[in-house]
């Protein structure tokens, strides 16, 4: 018998190319969110309220678990600068606070507020965090993955999204936005993460 492929529970659009091709040779079947046809809903826009990126990524996957009826992979992830302690992290998405942004718009908002933030600051150290959920109304599933880096005054490269065309990796040497899906894929937070969920969750064959 097939099993039900799993609902990606985001409406980014950059997340799901990402996610897309982690899942892409695993033998694990996948659906987004308007291919399941779950339609957008208002109270989506207040789970992601708690204080640390995995009481946010099992609040979404159990809420689009419950709503689908069916087993749901969420993350939550955000970018920690050392010298903002910590922040934007589990704010990274609102830190501009313009709920009237969505996209490009909203990113450039987010990154012109960590520009501003950091003016004058020598210490540019960060960390991009993500935490990948699944659940499945019998079980639920946490895997962390981080990824190292500095942010940069001008942004470089046309790839990735959020504070990406910002964020030196150490790994790679060029920022997210420069680096091809494959490269950002193997080092960065969500890769890893969601590396890890893969590996431990329960035979789907």
């Amino acid at each position: 018998m097939s099993v039900e492929p799993l609902l990606i529970a985001t409406r980014s659009g950059g997340k799901l190319r990402e996610l897309r091709e982690l899942f892409r040779g695993t033998g694990i079947a996948v659906v987004d969110l308007a291919e399941a046809g779950i339609a957008e809903s208002v109270e989506e826009d207040d789970l992601e309220n708690a204080d640390t990126f995995e009481e946010n990524a099992l609040a979404k996957a159990r809420y689009f678990a419950h709503r689908a009826k069916r087993a749901v992979i969420a993350d939550d992830s955000g970018l920690e600068v050392d010298a903002l302690g910590g922040q934007p992290g589990v704010r990274s998405k609102r830190w501009s606070g313009r709920p009237d942004l969505s996209g490009l718009a909203l990113d450039e908002a987010n990154n012109a507020k960590l520009l501003d933030a950091l003016r004058g600051t020598a210490n540019r150290t960060a960390r991009y965090v993500c935490v990948a959920a699944f659940v499945d109304g019998s079980m639920e599933l946490t895997r962390r993955g981080t990824s190292s880096g500095v942010i940069i005054d001008r942004p470089r490269g046309r790839g990735g999204f959020g504070y990406d065309p910002y964020f030196l990796s150490d790994e790679l040497g060029e920022t997210f936005a420069e680096a091809s899906v494959e490269e950002k894929e193997r080092v960065s937070h969500r890769g890893r993460a969601f590396r890890a969920l893969i590996a431990a969750l329960p035979a789907r064959r």
